[in-house]
């Protein structure tokens, strides 16, 4: 089965929920602060309680990468610790870090993504530099691998080049025609492909042409909770069943902060979790 076919299954299983493990240390727990270990150790243990706690619930987790990088060596060791206990219970786990080069270096990103210390099932790439950046993966997504596209972002500024008009349609069109294209050898189990997108569900209007052109396609979907997404448009989205993932990071592993909650900060987090299924079951059953 491709990673896409494992993430689609637990999707349903346990609900469209993407747990977002974009861990800064001031996210901790004084209590977990204060302790001695090392910052590997006290951020691995973070994410550790965090997957532990809602792994009932929670489709797949995403690990944006940059989180980790900015905390030096140490947070690398965290990420690869916490990739590897996310494989190691067979819980789909997506390196969003967004890769775009030339196909010498992405044959590298590929390589660093899909296998060694940093190995994850699913990476996020950038296809603004064209198909020979995203050609180094296949061979990866034939062993099982897959790729998330960017398509349609949840950032204010994504329409300086994303809504720009190209040939009668925006540029996002010809992307989401172009991952079509890029998916059709990948077909699984599950019939959707290897070659997935990311859709902001704050861009619900995009999303539904998004989706018509790309019928084999499964989504990640960012944008709920912190970046105020529309939950409403996955009762149209999901009319024929469950097609994408969505994500929260803050909204979710930040929820004993708001709550003012230090040991027992798990109980915070799996409550957001439980509640983030609840509003998504409300619009999709």
């Amino acid at each position: 089965m491709s990673a896409i076919d494992r993430l689609y299954s637990r999707a349903c299983e346990n609900s469209p929920v993407c747990v977002g493990l974009d861990t800064s240390y001031s996210y901790l727990p004084n209590y977990l602060k204060e302790d001695n270990r090392d910052l590997s150790e006290k951020i691995f243990l973070f994410n550790k309680t965090v997957i532990d706690a809602t792994s009932d619930i929670a489709a797949c987790y995403k690990l944006q990468s940059a989180y980790y990088e900015a905390m030096g060596i140490k947070g690398l060791m965290a990420y690869s610790k916490t990739l590897s206990y996310l494989r190691s219970r067979e819980i789909p786990c997506i390196a969003d870090v967004k890769r775009s080069d030339i196909s010498a270096t992405a044959e590298m990103y590929a390589k660093a993504h899909f296998e060694g210390d940093f190995e994850a099932d699913i990476a996020t790439l950038s296809p603004y530099m064209g198909s020979d950046t995203i050609a180094p993966f296949y061979p990866y997504l034939e062993q099982g691998k897959s790729v998330f596209v960017l398509v349609k972002t949840t950032n204010p500024s994504a329409s300086d080049f994303e809504d720009l008009e190209c040939e009668g349609e925006p540029l996002y069109m010809h992307v989401a025609k172009a991952v079509c294209q890029w998916g059709e050898g990948f077909i699984g189990e599950s019939g959707f492909s290897s070659v997935g997108a990311v859709v902001g569900i704050n861009r619900p209007q995009e999303a539904r042409s998004i989706k018509k052109a790309l019928p084999s396609a499964f989504f990640l979907m960012p944008g709920y909770g912190a970046q105020q997404g529309e939950l409403d448009m996955l009762t149209e989205f999901f009319s024929e069943g469950i097609c994408g993932v969505i994500n929260s990071s803050r909204g979710i592993i930040c929820a004993h902060m708001a709550e003012g909650i230090d040991k027992g900060f798990e109980q915070s987090i799996r409550n957001a979790a439980i509640t983030m299924k609840r509003d998504i079951d409300k619009c999709t059953r």
